[in-house]
């Protein structure tokens, strides 16, 4: 029999059936469907690259505050049906979303995100003014509808300037561009911009609006007359691409919906009624009365008093296999969903006393490996699946000490006094990169590139902390969820 808990449980996973929110649904009606999605979650989506989920906002680039190169897209799980051949048609569709461009460090742009239909599913594209679309080294390949929504100058692809709307088909070459500030829109503003994507294939014409607001404009900010029948052709996928290359731009998209029309209604059966009697016709039927005799009539009585007892049993006892069965998956999805949380809300942080206890005091039976600036020791937590390398620095305290003199404004002291005070700016800055290299943090950390950069005096150092940020781990999760939360049970 169920505990009081169980029961409890049990209560509670119905209460959760029955109430909350469905995932958004796609939805036929003769070939023609639809979602939508007020707010993101894993389900239903495919995120390739860099590609995040955030607090229901879906971001395609790396949040990072030092400039990088950097793709992703996010992608509808299921194929959407475009075109019918029974009766040649090519279905007509709708979109809406909302996104918002913005740049951690100013004046660092470049290079946008693309709304896409394309037969491929599996294929990242490059990063920068590939816009995470097409792979550079299969051009030729690419088979794709996508309006782009462009934040650099690429001569590569004749783009009219760095802040444009085109439409795109299989090339990067844009069939036609707007500016968006035509309409007061600025893409680099960083606020929530709402874009609607109407293509009418009976008039043979895809429009683009874009507003600040919900409410859609009377008026497009792109209208391309155009046959798009020959390119949606069998199943394709929608989706979102975006990229930057040597910029800190963030590419957001805050909600999303989709759908198609212009299919033929479903066939209804073509011969309801196979006897040729129409709906209006009234058709009395008279059932004959047999008598029962006692005998039979006892018989029953006795059958419908059996019934009447061993029925609510039955119901009782599958009511209760059932419910223990609801409270076994519900304790399953709850377990899939904390760790799917953990994944998407990136590392996690240890504190020393923590590593120290999982690392038995960093014993030495623990060394797992010895690298040139400390040992690696393998780290075991208390919760299930969570093993991890801890790497031990021999250096911490000479960082400290020069992280202390930075707090205090006094970094150059901590340079060679042999050197007499000569090469100061050029001790500040490799001291400044030295920390910055040495940042616990992953995210602060300069790219080979733009230390050369530094080093080379093309560049300023990276933006250095007062206070050492404290260090993180991740723990690195070696089996499929299915398999952790199985070994779980």
């Amino acid at each position: 029999m169920a505990s009081p808990s169980q029961i409890q449980q049990f209560c509670i996973f119905l209460f959760i059936l029955f109430n909350l929110k469905d995932p958004p649904l796609l939805l036929a009606r003769g070939g023609n469907v639809s979602f939508e999605f007020p707010s993101f979650n894993l389900r239903n989506l495919t995120l390739l690259g860099d590609s995040y989920l955030r607090r229901g906002v879906i971001g395609l680039t790396r949040d990072v505050t030092v400039p990088s190169s950097s793709s992703g897209t996010l992608i509808y799980d299921s194929p959407i049906p475009f075109s019918d051949q029974e009766s040649n048609t090519t279905a007509s569709f709708s979109t809406r979303f909302s996104f918002s461009i913005l740049d951690v460090n100013e004046n660092s742009y470049g290079d946008g995100l693309s709304f896409f239909l394309s037969q491929d599913n599996q294929t990242l594209g490059n990063p920068g003014g590939y816009l995470g679309l097409v792979n550079s080294s299969q051009l030729t390949r690419n088979r794709f509808v996508a309006v782009e929504f462009d934040t650099r100058l690429d001569a590569r692809f004749n783009d009219p300037n760095d802040h444009h709307v085109g439409l795109d088909i299989g090339s990067l070459n844009s069939i036609k561009t707007a500016d968006p500030i035509s309409q007061d829109i600025d893409l680099k503003s960083g606020e929530l911009i709402t874009a609607w994507i109407d293509y009418e294939n009976d008039l043979r014409v895809l429009n683009v609006y874009m507003s600040y607001s919900s409410l859609k404009p009377g008026q497009p900010l792109l209208n391309v007359d155009i046959d798009l029948s020959e390119y949606l052709k069998g199943d394709m996928y929608v989706g979102f691409s975006g990229s930057t290359e040597g910029s800190t731009e963030l590419h957001l998209v805050a909600n999303w919906s989709f759908r198609t029309s212009g299919f033929p209604p479903a066939n209804p059966n073509p011969n309801p009624n196979p006897h040729n009697v129409s709906d209006s016709s009234s058709v009395t039927v008279t059932t004959p009365i047999i008598p029962v005799s006692n005998a039979a009539s006892k018989r029953h009585k006795s059958l419908v008093l059996g019934l009447g007892i061993a029925g609510p049993a039955f119901f009782c006892a599958s009511l209760m296999a059932f419910g223990y069965i609801s409270v076994r998956k519900w304790q399953k999805i709850r377990r899939v969903k904390s760790l799917k949380a953990e994944l998407v809300t990136g590392p996690k942080e240890f504190s020393y006393k923590e590593l120290k206890l999982a690392t038995r005091g960093f014993h030495s039976s623990r060394i797992i490996g010895r690298g040139a600036f400390g040992n690696v020791y393998k780290a075991t937590f208390n919760f299930p699946g969570s093993i991890a390398a801890v790497k031990r620095s021999k250096h911490s305290h000479e960082v400290d000490w020069v992280w202390g003199l930075h707090g205090e404004g006094n970094i150059i002291e901590a340079a060679d006094p042999r050197l007499k005070g000569e090469f100061e700016e050029e001790m500040r800055k490799l001291l400044l990169v030295g920390l910055s290299c040495a940042n616990p943090d992953s995210t602060g950390r300069p790219t080979m590139r733009r230390v050369l950069q530094i080093l080379n005096g093309e560049a300023e150092p990276v933006a250095v902390p007062r206070k050492k940020p404290s260090l993180t781990f991740s723990c690195s999760l070696a089996l499929t969820l299915e398999e952790i939360v199985s070994g779980c049970d």
